[in-house]
């Protein structure tokens, strides 16, 4: 079992800054992947960022260049900095991750955090 544990939402003013992190508890290890999802009102859930286990990461279109995924502690924190934010970019984001069993591949899901970018 993995869990996982946001905190950072909140409201911010345009072009202003914000930082998501997401603790993971549990079976750490067997975590291959993790990232952030979101879903903005009245859209269903696209990704924002994602980070394997050797670092790689990957982007949405919408963020590259102004948000960063990165990890603390050996993988067990993550975060999502975001820097000049849009209104586009008001959404709940969920902390994921992802692992591998012989039963098959299992996500796992933050509770979600309210971000809320004002003109």
């Amino acid at each position: 079992q993995v869990q996982l544990v946001e905190s950072g939402g909140g409201l911010v003013q345009a072009g202003g800054s914000l930082r998501l992190s997401c603790a993971a508890s549990g079976r750490m290890f067997a975590i291959n992947i993790m990232g952030w999802y979101r879903q903005p009102p009245g859209r269903q859930r696209e990704l924002v960022a994602t980070i394997i286990r050797g670092g790689s990461t990957n982007y949405a279109d919408s963020v590259k260049g102004r948000f960063t995924v990165f990890r603390e502690n050996g993988k067990d924190l993550l975060y999502l900095q975001m820097t000049d934010l849009k209104p586009e970019d008001t959404a709940v984001y969920y902390c994921n991750a992802v692992t591998f069993s012989p039963s098959g591949r299992t996500d796992y899901w933050g509770q979600g955090n309210q971000v809320t970018v004002s003109s």
